[in-house]
């Protein structure tokens, strides 16, 4: 899962980005309003973490402008202002969340699964795919009950596929979710994922299904 977060404060940014990582999530950082507004023109993010009191652009235009791109990924206020007014006003420019400073960790990663899981079709703690199942709580797999481990890039594709399970999933947006901006990413290395997770799923019901042209589709074997 790939996070945007807005912060101005680089010991706060740095120390946020190092317990999110640690967390599985992939996170790209923007120090100020305008490099935020230009990031999420070009990206796409599965939560985005926004200050308010930005250099260059104040948060709320961030949001204003994200919303008015009909840009509808979910967006966390992270704030030091409690004001009710302020909360009021946020949530309703389109803001999902918010979030007064200084918080606890444990909350802050809970409330972004539940943002995440709130895009998913059923909205279950638990997802399945034939006897492969995918707890959003934990951010595990198993097969018939039994956990499968994976190295970080397979988990995160195959936790992109088992979100849009169902749906095409192209190669473009598999590279998008798991390589960070400072990273060189690469469409080669989705295929070896492809191939290695497909191996690792042989004795479950799932499987990943290649559409020529389109991109992956994760399905049950016996589907027609």
């Amino acid at each position: 899962m790939k996070l945007l977060l807005i912060e101005d404060n680089p010991p706060l940014a740095h120390w946020l980005t190092q317990i999110l990582r640690e967390n599985k999530f992939s996170v790209d950082v923007a120090s100020d309003g305008e490099m935020a507004d230009h990031v999420l023109h070009t990206e796409n993010y599965d939560v985005v973490l926004l200050d308010l009191m930005l250099p260059k652009m104040h948060g709320k235009n961030v949001l204003r402008r994200l919303r008015e791109r009909h840009n509808a990924v979910p967006v966390m206020i992270l704030t030091a202002s409690g004001s009710i007014d302020e909360k009021v006003e946020c949530l309703g420019a389109g803001a999902d969340d918010y979030l007064v400073k200084p918080f606890e960790v444990r909350e802050l990663v809970a409330r972004i699964k539940v943002l995440i899981r709130r895009q998913t079709p059923d909205k279950a703690a638990e997802i399945h795919c034939g006897d492969l199942s995918y707890d959003s709580n934990t951010r595990q797999f198993a097969i018939a009950g039994k956990t499968l481990a994976l190295p970080a890039r397979e988990h995160d594709v195959l936790e992109i596929l088992m979100l849009k399970q169902g749906k095409t999933v192209s190669k473009n947006a598999l590279v998008n979710g798991i390589f960070n901006l400072s990273e060189e990413p690469s469409a080669d290395a989705i295929e070896i994922y492809i191939s290695r997770l497909r191996k690792k799923l042989e004795p479950s019901q799932a499987a990943i299904m290649t559409l020529r042209g389109l991109g992956y589709l994760l399905k049950q074997k016996d589907d027609s």
